[in-house]
């Protein structure tokens, strides 16, 4: 039978800076907190590291707070269902688990979103945040020429970390039109802490070009990518390379928050003013929310934490940090925003659902998701729509489908046990 673990007043899903910064300050509240994320270690995507004295100083921080406090911590552990309640099934190497949970607060994050395109499956050709990982994990891509494009400013970050890694970054094609992104450049003089940033990580780059109103069009090689193409709509150019890094912004991850019950509302969790979901005890915090970087999500993560530990006054002088880092975001999701013509990637034979072998002709406009699934198996592969979700979403304006469990790949093993563990836990009370 599953192993029960119900000593925790606080369960936090994911341990990227919201989770962290959440668990932390629920334990420095005397609450028993339990952080549980399916990554090897804690510090999420953004600070996912193999030597720690790489990190930025506010990651430093905060994991040596993670370290020094009494947070019970289960890494490599994925949540993929809600048995009953706030009873959640979890998945590990050790096997299968079910927490009863008091209040949780998720930080689950953001995803990726990939925009399919002619010959976007072709090894060599990987998302922009997964660049960032490899590299992080250790990669050695030194010597290989690379090409960036989508959109957002994880793209100048990723070309900084690749140029800094001995990469040759030739060029980073932003989508975004010009007026808009000098506009919003014009705006960080009011924050001047990311005017830095951006310019230590534009540098980063070396002599790469910084193309605006321009966007992928194809890639092309045989037995992994060779070449691109870049289009600004009216012209388009090919360059020779052997890594495409592409990234049309993040995803908010929402799939446990529709699994609660959670009110979900354009891609993102709604919240209150002190991070409550609309399901009693249920808190969100950081890119569920909408995504707005690390800095909106160490706040946010405190926020819960201090209201789902009753002490919601103390978080009251918090709230301004919160609003301004929103108002941010808010303007980089103007900036940053698709433009129509990327609608127009794909060919009728591009792959749109690789777990599948689902190409664009296969669908159509006129279906919602499910529809999708049940004519195409569109959504149905290992990644349970993780990756094609948002393109379809985009492309043919298909809604989220409803979630169901498990959601995460997960043994029949542990959806067996934990159903007859939570069974007996009922009928205990």
């Amino acid at each position: 039978m599953a192993d029960l673990r119900s000593d925790a007043d606080v369960v936090v899903v994911g341990a990227g800076p919201a989770g962290i910064a959440a668990a932390v300050t629920a334990a420095e509240a005397h609450a028993r907190v339990l952080l549980v994320d399916e990554g090897l270690r804690a510090g999420g995507q953004i600070w996912r590291h193999t030597d720690p004295a790489k990190l930025p100083r506010t990651a430093k921080s905060w994991l040596n707070r993670l370290a020094r406090s009494a947070v019970r911590v289960e890494v490599g552990t994925s949540v993929v269902d809600m048995v009953s309640g706030f009873m959640l099934t979890t998945e590990s190497a050790d096997g299968p688990g079910v927490i009863a949970a008091r209040r949780v607060i998720l930080a689950t994050g953001a995803r990726e979103r990939f925009l399919p395109f002619p010959g976007w499956t072709l090894p060599g050709v990987v998302g922009a945040g997964g660049a960032q990982a490899l590299l992080k994990s250790g990669t050695d891509l030194r010597g290989q020429r690379a090409i960036i494009a989508g959109t957002g400013p994880l793209l100048v970050a990723v070309a900084g970390a690749l140029g800094r890694a001995g990469v040759r970054v030739v060029r980073v094609a932003e989508q975004a039109r010009a007026r808009e992104v000098y506009r919003f450049g014009a705006s960080l003089w009011r924050t001047p802490g990311r005017l830095v940033q951006a310019a230590y990580e534009r540098f980063g780059a070396g002599a790469a070009r910084y193309d605006l109103g321009t966007w992928v069009e194809s890639a092309a090689g045989t037995d992994r990518v060779r070449e691109v193409t870049l289009t600004d709509g009216r012209r388009s150019r090919t360059e020779a390379c052997e890594l495409l890094c592409v990234g049309f912004g993040l995803v908010p991850a929402t799939e446990l928050a529709r699994l609660l019950g959670c009110a979900v509302q354009e891609s993102r969790v709604q919240v209150d003013a002190y991070q409550r979901t609309s399901v009693p005890d249920v808190f969100c915090a950081g890119e569920p929310t909408g995504v707005a970087g690390v800095d909106a999500s160490i706040v946010e993560g405190r926020i819960a934490a201090l209201v789902a530990t009753d002490r919601a006054a103390q978080a009251e002088p918090l709230l301004a940090e919160r609003d301004a880092h929103r108002r941010f975001a808010e303007r980089m999701d103007t900036t940053f925003a698709l433009r129509q013509e990327l609608r127009g990637l794909p060919r009728a034979d591009t792959i749109v659902c690789r777990c599948e072998d689902v190409r664009y002709e296969q669908l159509t406009s006129f279906w919602n998701a499910r529809e999708a699934k049940l004519r195409t198996r569109a959504g149905m592969g290992p990644c349970q729509g993780r990756v094609c979700g948002a393109a379809l979403g985009f492309l043919m304006g298909y809604e989220a489908d409803t979630v169901r469990p498990p959601i995460a790949p997960a043994r029949v093993r542990t959806l067996l046990e934990t159903s007859h563990s939570a069974e007996s836990i009922r009928g205990d009370q």
